[in-house]
């Protein structure tokens, strides 16, 4: 659908910006009154990673006037297969001041604005109540929902974005014209049922297909040209390279938007996804152990099983010594538990410890009960015991 303009246009742009613009200028759906209104515009980025990279840096070079930036994280070697804002120098910068130094240096025209903290509902309200547009590129659920309930509240339009492996998805999402996050997907998947890009990977170069669409959005809705995905969704699969489109109604029963909402003040998000189910939370109580007391374990010829239930191509990345690799997926399906020695304590662990806790709770309701996982995974191993093995 065609919508309005969402900004009005600036008073002018300076001879500079006008050389800098030209290209768009001479476009007619956008000319001198959608540059301007681009230089008026107020967008924010949540996250300055896979998504935020490519979408800050061509918000940016469009002449977005106001960028604001929501990232508490630092730049760590394993983003820049994908985060093309950072850079070698960059490792252990905070992200934040890093991907500002980038955009200046795209357009020192562009003002940007950092928030370094965590988004949380406590804070959610007073950040996006100072942009006109918001660009959602997290990678987790619980950050979704919340962006996706604030916007309802405020009535801001967002545009958003989500890739795994060699799939992308994107759409425009404002309740005042069509449907909202909710609508597609009104309750999140079961805690460890979909793995995390940190877990099941993603083609660095699929950030920045999914990244320009969203910037594509962004600048339509800004400067009210074209038809903006709104009531509909992008997928696109890379390994295929196909688009296709998925039409979105919006949901007359939805508890943030529908005509009688459930949800009408922002809530506790974490509890809502739960990043780990109640069954693994409980199985865990008691039973988690640190790399450290593994290590002893091992050293002491303790008599354990280790058993890694990551996959193929992480155990082959790095892995703990003496392991033996049983993916989670066989846990859950049950073919796995007939091969475990009843003489040996069993001792399952992951990449961090989420994978392995909900592993612990199926094999404690199988008998298991002096089963174990530990906490921090390999990744916590590494760290504390071989600091010189590789983490991803």
């Amino acid at each position: 659908m065609s919508l309005p303009p969402l900004v009005e246009p600036a008073a002018e742009l300076t001879v500079d910006e006008v050389r800098r613009y030209s290209r768009h200028l001479i476009i007619p759906d956008v000319g001198m009154d959608g540059q301007k209104r681009l230089k008026n515009a107020k967008v924010l980025c949540v996250g300055a990673g896979g998504l935020g990279s490519p979408a800050l840096m061509y918000l940016a070079a469009a002449g977005v006037g106001t960028l604001g930036i929501v990232e508490f994280d630092e730049v760590d070697e394993s983003n820049l297969q994908r985060q093309i804002i950072h850079s070698q120098s960059d490792i252990g910068r905070s992200k934040a001041e890093s991907a500002r130094d980038s955009v200046l240096g795209i357009n020192p025209y562009v003002n940007v604005i950092l928030h370094e903290e965590r988004l949380e509902a406590d804070n959610v309200m007073e950040i996006f109540g100072q942009y006109d547009l918001i660009v959602d590129g997290t990678d987790n659920f619980a950050t979704r929902y919340l962006v996706n309930d604030a916007c309802v509240l405020l009535n801001k339009p967002y545009v958003w974005g989500s890739i795994y492996r060699f799939d992308g998805q994107a759409s425009v999402f404002w309740s005042e014209y069509g449907p909202c996050y909710r609508c597609l997907y009104p309750e999140p998947p079961p805690p460890g049922m979909v793995p995390s890009c940190a877990e099941g990977g993603v083609l660095g170069v699929l950030c920045a297909s999914i990244g320009s669409i969203q910037v594509t959005e962004a600048i339509k809705v800004l400067a009210g040209v074209g038809d903006p995905l709104v009531g509909r969704l992008m997928i696109y699969d890379a390994l295929e390279m196909q688009y296709r489109q998925v039409k979105v109604r919006k949901d007359p029963d939805c508890a943030v938007c529908g005509q009688n909402p459930t949800v009408t003040e922002l809530i506790d998000y974490e509890a809502f996804c739960g990043v780990v189910s109640e069954e693994a939370q409980e199985a865990a109580l008691g039973s988690t152990i640190t790399p450290k007391q593994l290590k002893e374990w091992i050293d002491e010829g303790e008599n354990i099983d280790i058993i890694d239930v990551r996959e193929q191509n992480e155990y082959e990345i790095v892995s703990i010594p003496g392991a033996r690799l049983i993916p989670k997926n066989e846990f859950l399906m049950g073919s796995a538990l007939q091969d475990l020695p009843q003489n040996k304590k069993i001792v399952l662990h992951c990449k961090t410890g989420v994978r392995s806790a909900e592993v612990l709770a199926v094999l404690k309701s199988a008998g298991f009960a002096d089963a174990v996982h530990v906490g921090g995974g390999v990744i916590g191993w590494v760290n504390q015991i071989e600091p010189q093995k590789p983490v991803y």
